[in-house]
């Protein structure tokens, strides 16, 4: 047979395990590597297995335990073991934020140095689609000094592109470069299957195809799942030799790549079942627990800085630990696997919930400690702002009691009273204030709460027009709801824009019109063919809400529009009540289970599932859709797909943005979940809202309540990054803060700022405390690669650049200013990341 044919030239495989305590990791299975291991001396594993994985083996399997721990003791023992995946759950990457990321490999790295001192973390390797554009400088900044950009019997989710040949520079979006292992350009899908590529058993036709195209040294590879039972995986092309990672890279490959790779988050070719309504909620609570935990670190690093307040390590640790699991990749491609209640699905519930409570706890511990005594007077707010720029934005703050039924006015610190209203608290009898404020960078000020009717001003408001239109103005916008056709906005001015209309009025979609294929119910409807009914929730000045109800087929549905005077945000939200299950998108049944036979997916199509539709009034349109600690601008000529063989990447981590062909004006879409859009050449802009029907495996994702989605919109002129979008994001993720104050502040401590990089363009993306020292992650976003300014305020010793291992760059120049204010200078390029050690 030809599979028993030995020829001349090498090859390589690459073996190992894939799994854990969460996944799958049975009993006893560490004592089966151990046996292996030593039964099988030519054979080389490695490992990507959850780091608390080991925690759990160390008490059940002892013996195992310590056995294999001997193992990366012995000397002899480095060529044949390797690491390659610490991230502590094994998260996808893609889905969720730089932060994130970060925090995946230093928790994971710092578990597994705890049982495995002697580890070295030298290459990055994983079993699934576990990639993302900016990976190159956050493991380069860890200590990797490889990675392999392939995931050949696991590509359920998806794979990589295929590119290059035996090595390539992997070019992040920062420009920083890995050595890295390719799928390779002439490696291709599996035929008649859903989940491999090409180099999954090192066939003889793969090796040969490798060897004919100039592959010196072609590898395959297999990470087996932790519980299968058969030893080292049989590699049919006879001689390949057992490798790890590592040693492949070192010692038998070319060493030297003769090309690079500007990798782009869309040759990151995933899809997972996006629109279903497990997914989006199990999306938004991760989403909404990685904006609080981040929010919870920045005020308590405020407070440790200004108040002395000890550092809640202990509890920082566990809400990262939580949250880090709900990132794991089972959660979001097998959400429903698991015993009833305790499901993957299930699981992020409890995992985001903690995280939660422990983040809102120090949010408002930290609000308390910056806020001053218990003194019974309810006369000053103060408000906090824990972006790295100056913002005058607003704010919300829960009206006490004693103030529900008075009239309220708020000045600021100089006696001038500001632009503010009184709201109803959704869902209660409650009262919420909302107010601009004027917030210095990484901080706070404060603001008085006086009794008496606020000074009436000219700002938002709402009217009905003579035809039945609803007609909101603002400073920024005229934007005209037409009730007749669902509530759909007719007309969108940018007044500040030169007037500029961005609803693309000729085109037969209409603008936030809902529109899906309802397969079991005749197939196409729209929201525009039923009328609504539009009421008038708040009519300024400060804020205009307006609540639009209508029918999409036979389901009613809510949607919201908010606009503020002076805010370029345009919010918005839907809510559908569902009755029953009904199926929503495209019309075919898939009846293959394990989809051997059948690459046609119903859940990849897109242009059936449920959208909220944006037809724009932008020529030629370009597209921006934003990534971790990257932005790419798509290749793509459309977003859809429906076969498995030829996935593209349709995915938006927080935001879209279109421009005209020459980026004079654009329109940014900001969502509060990572889920789909949709866009084409001849298909507007739009968002994935529902998705109903087969999935992965066969699995049904039903619809089993409301569909609750929140998201926004922000006409802009320019690029993105001119229009500042990542910014107003971030904004978005970490509102102002603000808690009644129960003192007098004195005047000295009415207004602070710990850190400032206003109009640089940088983001600060993370401050946390280490000892007695100050971490502060620097993101740019926005700016250009010239030298930025970072002020602070602050005692410090000194100032230095540390890598994300903790390893020291350098030391940075402090220049001395006035009351007590310093400067440094920070360079880095656009998309690159710094972390700064602030030495006390």
């Amino acid at each position: 047979m030809l599979s028993m044919k030995t020829f001349s030239q090498n090859a390589y495989f690459i073996d190992g395990y894939h799994g854990g305590v969460y996944g799958h990791y049975p009993n006893l299975y560490t004592q089966f590597i151990v046996d292996m291991f030593n039964k099988n001396p030519d054979w080389k594993i490695n490992l990507e297995i959850e780091p608390e994985t080991w925690d759990s083996v160390e008490v059940k399997n002892p013996e195992a335990y310590l056995a294999f721990k001997a193992l990366f003791n012995k000397k002899e023992s480095y060529d044949r073991i390797e690491y390659t995946n610490p991230a502590y759950g094994q998260g996808y990457l893609y889905n969720i934020s730089g932060e994130s990321i970060i925090k995946q490999f230093t928790f994971g790295m710092e578990r597994i140095l705890k049982h495995f001192p002697n580890v070295t973390f030298t290459t990055y390797s994983v079993e699934e689609p576990c990639f993302t554009s900016c990976l190159p400088q956050v493991l380069k900044s860890l200590g990797f000094k490889y990675a392999v950009l392939r995931c050949p019997n696991t590509c359920w989710g998806g794979y990589p592109r295929a590119f290059g040949g035996e090595l390539v520079n992997w070019v992040g979006p920062d420009g920083t470069k890995i050595v890295a292992v390719p799928r390779y350009a002439c490696e291709g899908l599996v035929k008649n299957s859903n989940w491999q590529t090409e180099s999954n058993d090192n066939s003889v036709e793969f090796i040969k195809k490798c060897f004919a195209n100039g592959i010196q040294h072609p590898v395959g590879m297999t990470y087996q799942d932790a519980g299968w039972k058969g030893g080292p995986w049989k590699a049919i092309y006879k001689p390949s030799t057992y490798e790890t990672w590592r040693n492949y890279f070192e010692n038998v490959s070319i060493k030297t790549p003769q090309q690079d790779w500007k990798f782009s988050q869309e040759d990151v070719l995933v899809s997972l079942v996006w629109g279903s309504q497990v997914l989006q909620k199990l999306a938004l609570q991760v989403r909404v627990s990685e904006n609080k935990i981040i929010t919870a670190e920045k005020l308590a690093s405020i407070a440790a800085i200004y108040q002395g307040a000890a550092w809640p390590k202990s509890t920082f640790d566990e809400a990262w630990r939580t949250l880090l699991l709900s990132q794991h990749h089972d959660c979001w491609i097998v959400p429903y696997n698991g015993k009833q209640g305790n499901t993957w699905a299930d699981k992020v519930v409890k995992w985001t919930s903690a995280t939660n409570q422990k983040s809102d706890s120090i949010i408002q511990q930290s609000m308390i400690k910056l806020s001053g005594g218990h003194e019974n007077s309810i006369q000053f707010i103060r408000v906090f702002n824990t972006s790295g720029s100056r913002r005058n934005e607003y704010v919300r703050v829960i009206l006490p009691d004693a103030r529900i039924n008075e009239d309220v006015k708020v000045l600021d610190s100089k006696n001038h009273e500001i632009l503010s209203q009184v709201i109803k608290a959704s869902g209660s009898n409650g009262k919420i204030l909302i107010f601009t404020a004027d917030v210095p960078s990484m901080g706070y000020a404060t603001y008085q709460l006086q009794k008496g009717k606020p000074a009436k001003v000219k700002g938002a408001s709402v009217s009905v027009q003579a035809d039945g239109t609803y007609k909101i103005e603002s400073d920024l916008y005229q934007i005209i709801l037409d009730p007749s056709k669902g509530g759909v906005i007719k007309s969108l001015i940018a007044k500040t824009l030169q007037n500029k209309e961005f609803v693309d009025q000729t085109n037969p979609m209409s603008f936030n019109e809902l529109r899906g294929n309802f397969f079991r119910e005749g197939g196409f409807f729209s929201s525009k063919k039923n009328p609504a009914t539009i009421s008038i929730v708040e009519n300024g000045p400060a804020m205009v809400r307006l609540e639009i109800k209508g029918m999409i087929a036979s389901y009613p549905f809510t949607q919201v529009i908010s606009v503020m005077q002076g805010q370029k945000r345009i919010d918005l939200g839907v809510k559908i009540e569902w009755k029953g299950n009904p199926g929503i998108g495209d019309e075919f049944a898939q009846n293959v289970r394990w989809q051997q036979a059948e690459s046609k997916k119903a859940f990849y199509n897109n242009k059936d599932k449920l959208l909220t539709l944006f037809p724009l009034n932008l020529k030629d349109q370009k597209v921006y859709v934003n990534a971790p600690f990257d932005v790419t601008e798509s290749k793509l000529s459309n977003t859809f797909f429906a076969r498995w063989d030829s996935i593209k990447n349709d995915i938006v981590q927080n935001w879209v943005d279109i421009t005209d062909n020459y980026n004079r004006y654009g329109m940014a879409l900001l969502t509060d979940h990572t889920t789909s859009y949709a866009h084409g050449t001849d298909f507007p802009l739009g968002l994935t809202m529902q998705y109903s029907g087969i999935g992965l495996w066969g699995r049904n994702y039903s619809i089993t309540g409301p569909t609750e989605i929140n998201y926004s919109l922000i006409p802009h002129a320019g690029k993105w990054d001119k229009s500042k979008i990542w910014s107003e994001t971030s904004n978005w993720n970490e509102p102002l803060l603000a808690t009644i104050m129960n003192s007098t502040p004195t005047s000295d401590d009415l207004t602070r700022s710990l850190l400032d990089v206003s109009g640089t363009g940088l983001e600060i993306s993370s401050v946390t405390v280490e000892g007695k020292d100050l971490l502060v992650r620097l993101f740019n976003a926005e700016g250009d690669n010239s030298s930025k300014v970072l002020t602070y305020n602050m005692n410090v010793n000194k100032v230095e650049i540390v890598e994300l291992n903790g390893k020291k760059v350098g030391d940075v120049k402090t220049l001395k200013g006035k009351n007590n204010q310093s400067t440094i200078n920070v360079s880095m390029p656009r998309f690159g990341i710094r972390t700064l050690k602030f030495i006390h």
